[in-house]
C-alpha cells in the first residue's frame, strides 16, 4: 500500500518517501512531511543551489549550509531555501 503524507511543498495530500532521505531529526521531519514530488522539487532547487554558490558536498560545512536551505525551503525556517538572489527558472539570471 503506498503511504501518503499531507505535503508541505505541494500543500496537499501526496505519495510520501520510500524512506528518509537525509540523515537525522531532519530527515525524519521532511519523511514525515514531503511527498515524493516535493524531493524532487527540492533536488532540483539543490541543484542550483550547489550550482549557483560553488559549494562542496563533502565539506562539513557546505553540508550545513545545505541543511539550512533544507529545512527554509521545506518548513520556513530561517533565512535559507528560497532561490538563489537573481536566479530564474529555466536557466536564466536578471
Amino acid at each position: 500500500m503506498t503511504r501518503m503524507v499531507q505535503c508541505v511543498v505541494l500543500n496537499k495530500e501526496a505519495e510520501g518517501l520510500d524512506a528518509p532521505p537525509h540523515p537525522g531529526e531532519l530527515g525524519i521531519r521532511v519523511y514525515e512531511n514531503v511527498s515524493k514530488e516535493g524531493w524532487k522539487q527540492w533536488l532540483e532547487r539543490l541543484t542550483t543551489i550547489i550550482n549557483e554558490n560553488g559549494l562542496n558536498t563533502a565539506d562539513p560545512k557546505n553540508i550545513e549550509l545545505i541543511e539550512r536551505h533544507m529545512a527554509g525551503f521545506f518548513f520556513q525556517e530561517g533565512d535559507y531555501g528560497q532561490a538563489p538572489a537573481g536566479f530564474q527558472a529555466g536557466g536564466g539570471k536578471k
